[in-house]
């Protein structure tokens, strides 16, 4: 076969390179695309997220002194309850007039379901019997007068040990303190202030004067609620629709297509 000289082909090379610049501009961008896709796919957004980021080490503090009462045990009970069904990772200080870690931190939240059922009124009881709440590993060694201080600076003294970035702490308390402890209380949340440690209070149908102390310290305040209050609050987070995915995937599949009708190679065909 010989080959036919055309004075014309250099124009070829100007179309050729544009047609490379165009290829590896889409390229590019599928690539870039197809990331975003895969990671709007790893991490759906779900209707509950954590009161904490998993990543944050932070603590849950909670109250369990001698003023809490059957109304707010109820309280702590549905409070557990959505916390460990929105997941996270939580290290656990419990107090009274003293306090302790119960769980380091990085724990599972699920690991709080075994507390819940000490916080919830049994549904078989013999005829004629009230329902109690069943006797806590607490109630004749700990729970005692309510010391919200304590709680709380050993929560942002574990926080401070284990050198966490973002350190975050829940206090979930019917937040009625001792008066001999508010003094400490006010130095307490003022230190929490000055190192930015994220607090979220969650009141246990607290006074007005008692939650005014946190107002403007606290990141968060959300009351909690009874189990009638919410009856979805315990249930598992589930994952919106994923129009970001479907989004991404359309505009994906458009470049392809884009592609394959400005960038595809010049091929010659058979007579």
């Amino acid at each position: 076969m010989n080959a036919i000289p055309y004075s014309g082909a250099r124009v070829f090379d100007r179309i050729a390179a544009r047609t490379t610049v165009v290829r590896v501009v889409l390229a590019a961008v599928l690539v870039a695309l197809t990331l975003s896709a895969a990671a709007a796919a790893r991490h759906p957004q779900l209707n509950k997220q954590p009161f904490i980021a998993s990543n944050a080490g932070g603590m849950l503090v909670l109250d369990l002194s001698a003023s809490i009462s059957s109304d707010t045990f109820s309280r702590i009970g549905q409070t557990l309850t959505d916390i460990a069904a929105r997941g996270g990772r939580y290290g656990l200080v419990v107090f009274s007039s003293t306090a302790y870690e119960a769980l380091p931190p990085g724990t599972p939240a699920s690991a709080l379901r075994p507390l819940i059922r000490y916080f919830r009124l049994p549904t078989n009881v013999p005829p004629g019997e009230q329902p109690t709440y069943p006797v806590n590993p607490w109630t004749n060694s700990f729970t005692g007068g309510t010391q919200i201080a304590l709680g709380l600076d050993l929560a942002r003294q574990i926080e401070v040990a284990n050198h966490a970035k973002h350190p975050a702490v829940v206090l979930v308390s019917d937040l009625q303190d001792d008066p001999n402890d508010l003094d400490r209380l006010t130095t307490v949340l003022g230190e929490y202030k000055a190192h930015k440690i994220a607090l979220t209070v969650i009141p246990l149908n607290a006074a007005q004067n008692d939650l005014a102390r946190y107002v403007g310290i606290a990141t968060k305040i959300i009351p909690a609620e009874l189990p009638a209050q919410n009856p979805s609050a315990g249930a598992p987070p589930h994952a919106s629709f994923p129009t970001w995915l479907v989004v991404l995937a359309v505009a994906a599949a458009a470049l392809l297509g884009m592609n394959e009708i400005r960038a595809a190679r010049l091929r010659w065909g058979t007579a």
